[in-house]
């Protein structure tokens, strides 16, 4: 019996040592690692060799990825035994390789420069996987960013190269190549964009450093050298930032615009914007699915106890947050990002979680001690911040717009001590911190702007007068008639000219008397007051007793004029500046009673302007020029010549525009004379009389404004 138990015991242990011999043996058989990964080529495509300690029994599951290019690999119960993660290549499409393990499995990402397609195939311990073929040209231009073949024989020199800022605080920096044929090579290395010009040089006018951190775009620094036979250009942005370039013939720009970074969205950028997967399921659970993107992404996610139940999808090439989407609405989740991790959770959940956080918030903010803090204001207004605190008074900075937000809290208070300019705000410390950061960014001192104003009224006139006088007379009363009728009737109004008086033998000459029967004399046009020129002949008969008048009298008047005022004033930028100067004119008003008072109106040259300066230098001016006269009086007072304009303009930092003209254009002929005779060829012209004027009236405003850079400037 105990020769028995003995042999038992035997027995046992053997089979003991057995199953420890065979576990040791499938432990050795389930650990396969990767070895060495090299690259070859075989009959023109391209062949990644993938050494293992022990054979495949199946090729592995993979998948491709358009955007970037990408072909990944996965390796279950396959351990990582290069020693390294990283593999370069960068030989014909294989940029390098990553061999990264993940629990029980590893997967091996070829990192290409263009999209391709590829097959596997299991030799012995090794996987060969093959990639096709693709286009050298298109290659090359994926690879380096190469925007053209040089195709220059000889090296031209560049024209110009120059910055601007765009809209949405874009840099562009802009080159002028000699033609289109330069060779442009652009790429982002580290931090800095290097752009490279190839046959071309560099005058030495160009070789510069550009600090252009002034225009508030990511771009800081622009340095442009000669290097060999190639011109180099880099461009030194910060901050998070995305560029684009375009040629359109000689000119090569180069756009670079601030990154707008979204911390709650997975990808950043318009759209869907993650790397591309296919999925295809039957009756997955939804758990085990958001486990799949999890390990497709760098994200980690935490999914809440309350998600269940299983889905069907099958996404082909669709962006991996766009899926992610899909499926979180399907079952009607939510998901909020904090850095790498995302929690998903049945919105009402995460919505509940939510409120109970914002209730425990204002709770701690009506028992939270509140604290006082003293500002000193060096620049701005303490009553007009205290208002602003409170939203009871006008915002800061002179644009008179009221506030009505209040950005103290519910238990917060303010005191302005205008004497010192100072603040004196209690409030709890979230609350002083913002209002801290809202008076750093109010309390700064404000750029001022001269504007220089020229209100020119130019007036150029000319007249020309024609006209004639006749008339004749006798001596005494009784000549030509028996009845003691004068001759010649009095057709006109014209000076008595008397006197002709002389003593001869046997007769004697009465008070001579002669009167015009056409009076059309020519008169001073436009009321200019100058008197016209005559020239007169007087016939007389041999006795003196009858005489004969004709007087022609003509004017030409040609007058010019200019009126220059040049009001200017200095103001604060966006702050309403006014300067005028004129004259009160005195009228009468009625009162309710019926008696009568003495009221006031102006006759001013003004000029009132806002200016505002626009981040690249310019100003925009909101203009209000009045240039009134005193008219012509009235039995109700003197009436008001008004000349107004108003506007509103942007002009370059010392620039002038003209921002109103007011043409006017007066012509005028007249002409009288006697009916039927002034109508008689030649002759009739004896008969009448003309006037012609033509006015020409002009005014210009011509507005420079100027940023005082220097305090001693505006003095």
């Amino acid at each position: 019996m105990k020769q028995e138990q003995t042999t038992i015991a035997t027995w046992l242990r053997a089979a003991g040592a057995m199953l420890l011999a065979l576990g040791a043996a499938a432990a050795v058989h389930a650990q396969n690692a990767i070895e060495a990964v090299t690259t070859s080529m075989q009959s023109g495509s391209e062949v990644i060799r993938i050494d293992l300690t022990q054979p495949l029994t199946a090729p592995p599951t993979g998948f491709a990825i358009q955007t970037p290019a990408r072909i990944a690999l996965d390796f279950p119960g396959v351990t990582n035994a290069i020693g390294r993660s990283a593999i370069d290549v960068n030989q014909g499409n294989l940029r390098s390789v990553n061999v990264v393990q993940a629990g029980e499995r590893t997967r091996l990402v070829l990192n290409l420069k263009q999209a391709t397609a590829y097959k596997t195939e299991i030799q012995g311990k090794s996987l060969l996987v093959s990639l096709e073929p693709v286009a050298g040209p298109a290659l090359v231009a994926s690879a380096q960013g190469a925007f053209a073949e040089n195709r220059n024989r000889d090296m031209l020199p560049l024209r110009d190269v120059d910055f601007r800022l765009g809209s949405d605080h874009t840099g562009r920096v802009i080159v002028d190549l000699p033609n289109n044929q330069v060779g442009v090579d652009i790429r982002q290395q580290g931090k800095n964009l290097v752009v490279e010009f190839t046959k071309s040089t560099l005058p030495e006018g160009l070789r510069r450093r550009l600090d252009v951190a002034d225009f508030g775009t990511p771009v800081q620094l622009i340095t442009t050298q000669q290097s060999g036979d190639r011109v180099r250009m880099v461009i030194e942005p910060k901050g998070e930032w995305e560029h684009s370039a375009y040629q359109s013939e000689n000119q090569f720009v180069v756009e670079v615009r601030p990154r707008k970074i979204d911390p709650t969205k997975l990808t950043q950028g318009v759209g869907y914007n993650g790397e591309k997967l296919s999925l295809n399921f039957q009756n997955i659970e939804i758990r085990s699915l958001l486990q799949v993107i999890a390990d497709f992404t760098n994200f980690n996610i935490v999914t809440s106890d309350s998600v269940t139940g299983a889905l069907t999808l099958r996404l082909k090439d669709v962006p991996w947050d766009q899926a992610l989407d899909i499926i979180m609405q399907a079952k009607n989740l939510g998901m909020r990002k904090n850095g790498s991790v995302l929690w998903i959770a049945p919105k009402d959940e995460i919505n509940a979680k939510e409120k109970l956080e914002f209730e425990a918030k204002a709770a701690i903010e009506n028992l939270e001690p509140v604290r006082t803090q003293s500002f000193q204001l060096n620049y701005t207004k303490a009553l007009v911040i205290a208002g602003g605190l409170t939203g009871s008074g006008a915002s800061a900075g002179g644009g008179g717009g009221s506030s009505t937000t209040r950005i103290l809290s519910a238990r917060g208070s303010v005191i302005a001590e205008s004497r010192t300019n100072q603040l004196f705000v209690s409030d709890i410390p979230s609350r002083l911190a913002q209002v801290a950061e809202l008076i750093v960014k109010l309390d700064v001192p404000v750029r001022q702007v001269l504007i220089e104003a020229r209100i020119v009224e130019a007036s150029d006139t000319f007249g020309k007068s024609l006209g004639v006088k006749l008339g004749g007379g006798a001596a005494g009363a009784s000549v030509g008639s028996a009845n003691g009728n004068r001759v010649f009737g009095n057709l006109g109004v014209m000076p008595v000219v008397t006197a002709a008086t002389a003593t001869t033998a046997g007769s004697a000459l009465t008070t001579f008397t002669n009167q015009n029967f056409i009076n059309l004399p020519a008169t001073s046009p436009s009321g200019s007051g100058n008197a016209p020129g005559t020239f007169a002949i007087s016939l007389f008969n041999s006795s003196f007793s009858r005489m004969l008048n004709l007087e022609i009298s003509a004017l030409e008047a040609d007058g010019k004029g200019k009126v220059v005022s040049s009001p200017r004033v200095v103001t604060a930028d966006q702050t309403k500046a006014l300067i005028e100067q004129g004259t009160e004119l005195p009228y009468q008003v009625a009162t309710s009673s019926g008696a009568t008072s003495i009221a006031f109106r102006k006759a001013n040259l003004k000029l009132e302007v806002t200016p505002q300066i626009t981040p690249e230098g310019n100003i925009i001016l909101t203009l209000d020029v009045n240039k009134d006269t005193v008219g012509q009086a009235t039995t109700a007072g003197f009436a008001i010549n008004t000349k107004h304009v108003q506007t509103e303009v942007l002009v370059e930092n010392g620039g002038t525009v003209v921002i109103g003209g007011i043409f006017e254009l007066t012509e005028q002929n007249d002409e009288s004379r006697v009916p039927v005779l002034g109508e008689v060829p030649v002759v009739g012209a004896l008969f009448r009389t003309r006037n012609r004027t033509a006015t020409k009236t002009e005014m210009l405003v011509f507005i420079t404004p100027k940023m005082i850079t220097d305090r001693n400037a505006a003095r």
